[in-house]
């Protein structure tokens, strides 16, 4: 019976391992990012600038629909409390969404997590591990193509 658990323990060791990507393999295979990236208008009632996708914009990697991921990002918060961060917007650089009009869906995930992210620590980047699922949906900030249902956080050493 030892035998047995300690020949399945690899295995199950080894199903939970994140496979760690980029922003990169958020664009389907075959379409260069400089195709989801689109002319724009301002909405001068809101004073802010609204870009113009393609339809490549939401185009999704369905390789990435129910991946056990581990990817790097910033935090753009949704849900903050003194506890912290419990829903996000995960960009890919610096002041996306806020200082400049946010990027394609398929360049933004949205984030939920049990354990709270200390908002002292909202500029740093960070690790995000967890499910990764397929969902175009509205934000207050951004439309996003991802969600990510976060198991484990941590700032991303450079």
């Amino acid at each position: 019976m030892a035998g047995l658990a300690s020949a399945a323990l690899p295995q199950a060791a080894f199903a939970n391992t994140a496979t760690e990507i980029t922003w990169d393999d958020l664009i389907p295979p075959g379409v260069p990012y400089s195709e989801i990236i689109g002319e724009g208008e301002m909405d001068w009632h809101n004073d802010i600038w609204r870009p113009i996708f393609d339809a490549n914009a939401t185009k999704l990697n369905p390789a990435l629909d129910g991946a056990y991921i581990k990817m790097p990002g910033f935090i753009i918060p949704i849900e903050l409390s003194t506890d912290g961060v419990t829903s996000f917007v995960l960009v890919p650089y610096v002041g996306a969404c806020l200082h400049t009009p946010p990027p394609p869906p398929n360049q933004l995930v949205f984030v939920t997590t049990r354990t709270p992210w200390p908002s002292q620590d909202l500029w740093e980047a960070v690790w995000v591990t967890g499910q990764m699922q397929h969902e175009i949906q509205t934000t207050d900030v951004a439309e996003t193509g991802y969600t990510l249902n976060a198991e484990q956080m941590e700032v991303y050493v450079w």
